[in-house]
């Protein structure tokens, strides 16, 4: 064989050898790029996961911290709470033990307004004669108040001590009004003064009579005519018509008390 053609040959025989090999291995390169492209996509898709998985914990770890500090919050309210509830325990305590005393205190108070009411009677009956009617009013209205059903413990309390009040009051006011004067068996109209209860005197409505109620005799005596710009002066103060002022009264003298 010429040397010539020998060469050819071993030439065509090398490249077609090296196109084999070249071809082989542009196949393996193939499933190599092929194989990392998936092992990238499923990595991508591991990674996705994690993140999906990552995001959920941490999602539940915020809700885990806010349902932490709800409890604590609710831990402190319940504590609270149970303060509360402690205290009107003791509170409902006390007050079914005070439930347990109303009815001893009834009996107790009851005949102890009675008295009162019975005390003002005969302090309305032993004073000086001035509104009568009025307190005596007073009187019977609180005993048959004391008799009424409908009404409170508390309430008839209150009724009773009001009236006191007025007595009281009575000691420190000066008044005037217009009244009945019954004496020598004969009724008839005329201007009442009382100043607290040191006096009460009165004068005719033609101002011709003067009149106080001595109340160790218990009786109405004629008043000296020198008193009567006094007394006249005394019930123009009563009725707001002038200024408070200074004005003489005749007082009865001080007796020993046996």
């Amino acid at each position: 064989m010429p040397m010539q053609l020998r060469t050819r040959n071993i030439l065509a025989a090398a490249v077609i050898t090296a196109g084999v090999a070249f071809g082989a291995q542009a196949n393996t390169v193939d499933k190599a790029l092929e194989d990392g492209a998936k092992r990238v996509t499923k990595a991508q898709q591991s990674q996705q996961k994690i993140d999906s998985v990552d995001g959920k914990i941490r999602a539940a770890e915020r809700e885990y911290r806010g349902l932490v500090k709800e409890i604590e919050g609710l831990n402190v309210y319940i504590s609270q709470l149970d303060k509360q509830l402690n205290s009107q325990e003791r509170e409902l305590a006390d007050i079914e033990a005070s439930i347990k005393q109303v009815t001893l205190v009834e009996r107790q108070i009851t005949p102890l307004m009675l008295k009162m009411i019975n005390a003002i009677d005969q302090f309305v009956d032993a004073d000086v004669p001035f509104l009568e009617d009025e307190r005596k009013q007073r009187v019977n209205g609180l005993n048959d108040l004391m008799g009424r059903s409908d009404v409170s413990v508390a309430e008839k309390y209150r009724k009773v001590m009001e009236a006191y009040q007025a007595e009281v009051n009575y000691g420190r006011t000066i008044e005037s009004y217009r009244g009945t004067l019954e004496a020598n068996g004969e009724a008839r109209e005329v201007d009442f003064l009382r100043v607290g209860r040191v006096a009460l005197m009165y004068q005719s409505l033609d101002g011709k009579e003067l009149g106080v109620w001595n109340n160790t005799v218990r009786e109405w005596q004629p008043l000296d005519a020198a008193y009567k710009s006094r007394v006249m002066a005394g019930i123009r103060i009563a009725r707001e018509q002038a200024a408070p002022d200074l004005i003489k009264v005749p007082v009865a003298a001080p007796q020993e008390s046996n």
